[in-house]
């Protein structure tokens, strides 16, 4: 008897204990084991999505640790320009980034297999599955250890498939490209010298330069999404809307972290911060329907913009330019191994997909381009 009443005081006790530390709250107890503030960068304008993309991240890092891990994340060129985050979050200028694997893919010719290119038919968020389940995540490390980069990185927010771009004329066929001069945002010049073009590379904020002086040394420019496109002021400055392109059919962004800073955190903030990276990257993809498709209508309906779909012509030319580009680089063992890990995920994954997915055009033809039905009168009979 003595035993279970002493069970019981116990049990009572253990619970009213519980109770206090419930009524203190969770975000109490983190503030007072100290707040660890990192100071991070994103590859982007402060008034760019992309950039509220990056402080969302930061957000939802703070969210979930209850503001123990605080991030600031500054906009482009505070610290340094969006080519050199790899360099100075590895050296510890900055704890972290928000950028894209394209801002260095020229330490590695690998790196343009993440969205740089037509991804074997896959899409950005089947790239990611590749990436996750498929080995990606490995093969990434791999390349970062072989060029010496002290980071932690993590891929997340799929991308839709970028506009071929703005243009002065309409592209009707592969000669058209041919002799233009194009500026390219984080897309390597080898892609587009295949279809005759001279791509000049761009930051955004060269682009928003680019597009102030009203495009003086430019046929085109490329960028990723109506809504970063108005931001920079694009329909101003080229009304021509070339819309599908291979060039980044399955672009991501790339989240970086200061390796021996990461390892240094809590297992616990560690995890956060991988588990935060897949709810920004659901996140994204869901703000970026919302967002582009809304910039896209009002673009169509207000700025004399006129969009125009890129001829399959010009795409089975980019397919070919692709390849002849890639396989100047196979005789690197890490881009055969990357290139063939991709290849084999592909061809089950897009296979898949081709036979499970059914056609939205058909499903958007029928609710939104449907013809009315005409109703002849009946004939009098006598």
């Amino acid at each position: 008897m003595r035993k279970r009443e002493t069970s019981r005081r116990s049990r009572r006790r253990f619970l009213a204990g519980a109770g206090a530390a419930g009524a203190l709250g969770f975000p109490a107890l983190v503030r007072a084991q100290g707040v660890i503030s990192m100071r991070w960068q994103s590859a982007w304008p402060a008034k760019d999505i992309f950039h509220e993309y990056a402080l969302d991240f930061a957000k939802k890092v703070g969210d979930l640790t209850g503001d123990e891990l605080r991030i600031e994340m500054l906009p482009a060129d505070t610290v340094v320009p969006a080519t050199q985050l790899l360099e100075a979050v590895g050296k510890g200028a900055l704890d972290g980034a928000h950028g894209l694997l394209s801002h260095h893919y020229g330490k590695h010719p690998a790196l343009v297999l993440w969205g740089s290119g037509p991804a074997f038919g896959m899409d950005a968020n089947m790239l990611l599955a590749w990436h996750k389940y498929g080995g990606g995540n490995a093969l990434l490390a791999k390349i970062y250890d072989a060029i010496g980069a002290n980071v932690a990185a993590f891929l997340y927010g799929p991308m839709p498939t970028q506009p071929l771009g703005w243009f002065k004329k309409r592209i009707t066929k592969p000669g058209d490209l041919n002799g233009l001069t194009i500026g390219i945002g984080g897309t390597p010049a080898e892609l587009f010298a295949g279809l005759g073009v001279k791509a000049s590379a761009l930051t955004a904020g060269d682009i928003a330069s680019a597009v102030a002086r009203g495009l003086p040394d430019l046929d085109a420019v490329e960028n990723n999404n109506p809504t970063s496109d108005r931001a920079l002021g694009l329909p101003r400055v080229a009304k021509v809307y070339m819309m599908r392109s291979y060039h980044q059919n399955a672009e991501q962004f790339e989240i970086l972290l200061n390796k021996a800073k990461f390892d240094a955190l809590p297992s616990r903030l560690r995890a956060v911060i991988a588990n935060a990276v897949e709810a920004a990257s659901a996140d994204m993809s869901w703000k970026a329907i919302d967002r582009y498709s809304q910039d896209y209508v009002a673009m169509l309906a207000n700025e004399a913009v006129v969009a125009y779909a890129t001829p399959d012509s010009v795409l089975r030319k980019q397919l070919e330019a692709h390849e002849a580009a890639a396989s100047t680089h196979r005789s690197e063992p890490l881009f055969r191994e990357i290139e063939e890990s991709q290849r084999q995920f592909a061809a089950r994954a897009v296979r898949w997909y081709l036979a499970t997915q059914a056609s939205p055009r058909l499903a958007y033809d029928y609710y939104f381009r449907r013809k009315p039905v005409v109703r002849r009168p009946r004939r009098k009979t006598k």
